[in-house]
């Protein structure tokens, strides 16, 4: 397997979770972000970090931390402003990753996901390499969903003239992306414009916990449970 580069978005400002990725969490001073970085850079197969800001706080504590773990360089990206704003799509962040960095493999995670653990991102890059073995193009991390889902006006996952109210068991799964973790090679960046390709292979973690922190809520329930797995 080839070694991978972990590229990790931190862009100033959070509407809804004000300082999120610097918060203090559980027994972390500088939070979600110090959790993340410390997670990636264990991770053996991963050979560099890229942390992408324009937050001025949050590169002072990358710089702390870009000499704290042996065989990994640790590169912060000045991110430009117009492309760090709660009105900035994901989209063009794709695109200015694509077209600035140059790497073989790119793995794009989030701090908000503080239960995907070093095992998992190991669990991660093993499978990508294996799918593209098998014809996929890239990697995505989901969450399967075997329940009765609707939109407004009918279940799209069963067929309701068929049987009311299937057992969950027989129900077609459906899968929810979680975040936590997209791989790709540079040419799909290339090709496709995104972090994906078009037979991406669907990763499962089956965590028992996977809060992915959008909402001060999610923020601490997830800082209750992260105290009690670690105490």
């Amino acid at each position: 397997m080839k070694p991978i580069t972990a590229f990790l978005p931190c862009r100033k400002g959070s509407q809804r979770i004000p300082n999120k990725n610097l918060r203090p969490f559980a027994q972390y001073e500088f939070g979600l972000l110090q959790i993340k970085i410390a997670q990636l850079a264990q991770c053996h197969l991963i050979k560099e970090i890229i942390v992408s800001t324009n937050d001025e706080n949050v590169k002072a504590v990358v710089l702390n931390f870009k000499n704290a773990f042996d065989g990994i360089s640790i590169i912060i990206d000045d991110r430009p402003d117009h492309l760090g704003t709660s009105d900035t799509s994901t989209d063009e962040v794709i695109s200015y990753v694509g077209d600035k960095f140059e790497f073989e493999h790119l793995l794009w995670t989030h701090v908000t996901s503080p239960f995907v653990d070093t095992e998992d991102y190991v669990k991660c890059i093993e499978h990508y390499f294996s799918a593209l073995e098998q014809g996929h193009d890239s990697l995505m991390t989901v969450q399967t969903i075997k329940g009765f889902i609707w939109n407004q006006t009918r279940p799209i996952n069963y067929d309701k003239l068929s049987e009311k109210w299937p057992r969950t068991q027989t129900l077609s799964p459906l899968f929810e992306v979680d975040s936590a973790a997209f791989i790709a090679p540079k040419s799909v960046y290339n090709t496709h414009n995104d972090r994906i390709g078009l037979k991406p292979f669907l990763l499962d973690l089956e965590k028992e916990v996977n809060i992915d922190i959008d909402w001060p809520k999610q923020f601490n329930l997830a800082e209750c449970i992260f105290k009690i797995e670690n105490a």
